[in-house]
Parts: C-alpha cells; structure tokens; sequence
C-alpha cells in the first residue's frame, strides 16, 4: 500500500473485502428461479401457473369498492349519435357552418372543430366507418374552400 494514493488503498482494501466475503459464502442455487428472493417472496413456477390468473382475479374484486362492483352490471349496446347519420355533403357542409366569407384562417378553425367532435378515434368502433367518411368529406369541402380563397387572391 506504500506508494499509493489514499484513494487507491481504499480501492485496494474494498477489493480484498470483496473477495474474502465471497470466498466465505457460497450462494445457493434458488429453487424459485430469482436470486436472492426467499420462498417468501417468489411462488414455485407450478404454483404459479396454476393460481395465477384466479389471484389476480381474485385480487381484483377483492379490492373493489361496492360502488364498482354494484356498477359491473352488463354494459348496454352503444348508440350512434345523431350526427353520425349525416353523411350526405350538404348534411356535412350544413355542420360545418361554410359561408362564403371564409377565410384560411376561418377554415382551419372549422376543420379543428369538426375533428373535435367527428374524428374515428372519438367513437366506439361500431361508428368509425360513418365518422370515416364525415372526416373524408369535411376535409374535402374545407380544402376545395381553400382552393378558391386561394386563387381568389392570385394577383392578376
């Protein structure tokens, strides 16, 4: 240890520590798969793919307050919303508040909203294909209406 720094002893002095102490102790194998986890705190794998699902799910309901339990009745079918049924481009057009005074800015406002309350992923799956196609025809109504403000604006 002569000729070293402090800090190299010290390293020195853990090191050999470190090796003594594993020398001494001689770790044993887990029957459980996890090391240093006793059989208090890991389940044999048998055990556990017998009961594990029914303790989760035992588990679950046993945690479960009476105003979730008394709410787990059967779930009605979903109802499409009206607006949903209006698919024709007039219907679309009608929602959308288009004037004739729209500007890009305007527009892009009226593409937000529409979004907001008619986009696929705003809806169960049963209605993403009426959503669909009322996104499609806004978006097309609104970029045409871009179009023409557009060219309205051309110099010339």
């Amino acid at each position: 240890m002569f000729g070293m720094s402090v800090f190299q002893s010290v390293l020195e002095r853990l090191k050999a520590e470190e090796d003594a102490e594993a020398e001494t102790e001689v770790e044993q194998p887990s029957p459980y798969g996890v090391r240093g986890l006793g059989p208090g705190f890991v389940a044999g794998r048998e055990q556990a793919a017998a009961t594990g699902h029914a303790l989760v799910h035992q588990a679950y309901f046993d945690t479960a307050g009476d105003e979730m339990m008394a709410s787990a009745q059967p779930v009605a079918a979903p109802v499409m919303p009206d607006h949903l049924h209006r698919t024709r481009p007039q219907e679309i057009a009608e929602d959308l508040g288009l004037t004739d005074h729209e500007t890009a800015a305007t527009l892009t406002l009226k593409r937000r909203a529409f979004a907001g309350q008619n986009h696929p992923d705003r809806h169960h799956s049963e209605f993403r294909l009426p959503a669909t196609t009322r996104m499609k025809i806004a978006n097309m109504l609104i970029d045409e209406a871009l179009r023409r403000i557009s060219i309205m604006q051309r110099p010339g």
